[in-house]
């Protein structure tokens, strides 16, 4: 009994660092294209799946991106964006239809530049987060139709292999 239970507990270990290091893989691979990320959409999918454990994965990702880039202002608003994203998920979790969760990714992608301004906003006042967003709005809607393409095309089978593969 006891030895079971250790088994599944580093079973929750390991399964989290791999979902995390699988975001950090995903959004480094992808780079070279502008605010074209499927960290969203992985971030969708793993809380279908995980449910609230999907935090865990979250703040590896959110750890490994600080140490590679550093943990510069931008970090900050990193250990939030993607939990409103998994709380969003988890509210409507009932809903399994790609569409629904090409368009929420989209508006998230869109949104993402003022959820980032948040620190700004705090560190250097309304000008400062104002500058931050609008400067890079280009960008968020390079997100927006990155993240509803991909979400739409992956949602379903990453869904359904994801589901095999933690259940299993």
């Amino acid at each position: 009994m006891e030895r079971e239970k250790y088994s599944n507990r580093i079973a929750r270990i390991v399964t989290t660092g791999l979902l995390g290091a699988i975001l950090l893989a995903g959004q480094l691979a992808m780079a070279p294209l502008p605010n074209i990320e499927p960290v969203t959409t992985l971030i969708i999918v793993y809380t279908q799946i995980c449910k609230k454990k999907v935090f865990g994965a979250i703040y590896v990702f959110v750890l490994l991106e600080g140490l590679i880039f550093g943990f510069g202002i931008w970090w900050i608003s990193y250990l939030y964006i993607w939990s409103i994203l998994a709380l969003l998920v988890l509210a409507m979790q009932k809903i399994d239809s790609a569409l629904f969760w090409a368009v929420i990714s989209g508006a998230f992608g869109l949104l993402f530049g003022a959820l980032c301004a948040i620190p700004y906003l705090i560190s250097g006042g309304l000008g400062a987060a104002f500058a931050y967003w609008t400067a890079g709005i280009p960008y968020d809607i390079l997100h927006c139709f990155g993240n509803f393409a991909l979400t739409l095309v992956l949602y379903a089978p990453l869904t359904k292999l994801l589901g095999k593969l933690i259940t299993a």
